[in-house]
């Protein structure tokens, strides 16, 4: 019988993906199932990039630049640059979305065996990077009593050995929600600078803050310019989950130079993704203050009617589209398989993300839950009033 490598065996299944089958079965079986487990908007892209695509009227659809069509990687110059963040069109590559960003970050700044510290809980697919390069992960717990705050500068010092090559954080954090105040960003642009240490930074939902407050972006921390990795993509910024298109920024020349030759071995960023892209970047300020109004709503019902449910506790984000929430139940997984297997109410069930697979840390994160607010304020009000009625019957639930 022939055998797989032995690394396939080790990557970890993701927590956001991996209840598909049951939510599939019950689908099939009639049941409506509200989708709380993925960040996959239903905002509409803007129509400057639909229009885009539409119009292109290319005969062939060529290879553009190992790093991205030149016209685009100017108007992402131009895109940082009105977020007060100035960078040359030399020190950024486009990517296949921000995953692919992600892993050229992980494999360039850290060796095999060699180890990447990261505020917990953190973006499960994280794991599945650093599985696939041999580097390790160090989880700085957090916790969901504070809200989600950075850990203290104590957590991650002592965390801190000769092995030790980067800082890795997701401003705004998927998956709690956390926006890094500028007192906690400077403390990570001190430790990096003390320790030479790359910061890592992913800055995918830089947009999605909420009650006036602002992103802090690692490209603007003065004096640690050699330091800094920026993921990014528009995935998320313009909802354009589905074009797989990212970037990766840095100030270093020996980062861009290594993630060039990457970007050279996978030829090319896909033609018509930049083509749609670069005219999403054309939307007015009128788009994101809408999107960022709506998400504001979604936020507020989301938690205000997790929060009204005996024994559940959702924090209050501050960016992003995500919160974790605690529920009073032995084990989310096994709540979150039940509610798709067993359960229904009025016809419809809700499939969320259990956050074990957020940390790294075996045992935590049992009792959370990630969800995301992704869903008009209509059914993430039926959703709760689903969890609500489920945790009347679900047998692990603590009373």
């Amino acid at each position: 019988m022939l055998k797989i490598s032995a690394k396939s065996h080790t990557l970890p299944i993701s927590p956001i993906r991996q209840l598909v089958p049951l939510a599939e079965a019950a689908a099939a079986r009639g049941t409506k199932i509200y989708k709380l487990n993925i960040g996959q908007p239903d905002i509409e892209t803007p129509i400057e990039a639909v229009k885009a695509v539409q119009g292109v009227e290319d005969k062939i659809f060529p290879y553009s630049h190992s790093a991205g069509l030149l016209p685009y990687r100017q108007k992402l110059v131009e895109y940082y640059r009105k977020n007060d963040i100035k960078i040359d069109i030399d020190d950024l590559i486009v990517t296949l979305g921000g995953t692919e960003a992600a892993q050229m970050a992980m494999l360039v700044c850290a060796n095999p065996g060699e180890e990447i510290l990261v505020p917990e809980p953190f973006y499960a697919n994280y794991n599945t990077f650093a599985a696939s390069y041999d580097n390790i992960l160090v989880p700085v717990p957090s916790t969901i009593d504070n809200d989600f705050a950075l850990p203290p500068v104590e957590e991650f010092v002592k965390r801190i050995t000769p092995r030790t090559k980067a800082i890795l954080i997701c401003n705004p954090n998927n998956p709690t929600g956390h926006l890094y105040t500028e007192k906690e960003m400077k403390m990570l642009a001190e430790l990096v600078s003390h320790y030479h240490l790359f910061l890592i930074s992913d800055e995918v939902y830089r947009e999605f803050c909420y009650d006036g407050t602002k992103q802090v972006s690692a490209l603007s921390l003065k004096g640690i310019d050699e330091n800094v990795v920026v993921i990014d993509s528009v995935s998320k910024r313009f909802s354009m989950c589905g074009v797989r298109l990212g970037n990766i920024v840095s100030r270093n020349k020996d980062v861009i130079a290594a993630a060039l030759r990457l970007a050279q071995a996978r030829l090319s960023p896909p033609f018509l993704a930049q083509i749609a892209a670069s005219a999403a970047y054309d939307a007015p300020q009128s788009y994101f203050d809408a999107v960022v109004a709506e998400y504001t709503s979604r936020r507020n019902c989301l938690v205000s009617e997790l929060n009204k449910i005996e024994g559940v506790y959702s924090p209050l984000p501050q960016g992003a589209f995500y919160t974790i929430a605690r529920f009073p139940v032995d084990d989310c997984h096994k709540f979150a398989c039940w509610l798709l297997e067993e359960f229904s109410y009025k016809g419809a069930t809700v499939q969320i993300a259990p956050a074990q697979g957020f940390y790294a840390t075996a045992g935590k994160g049992k009792q959370e839950a990630r969800l995301a607010y992704v869903l008009c304020k209509e059914d993430l009000m039926a959703s709760c009033e689903i969890l609500r009625e489920a945790l009347k019957v679900y047998p692990g639930t603590i009373r």
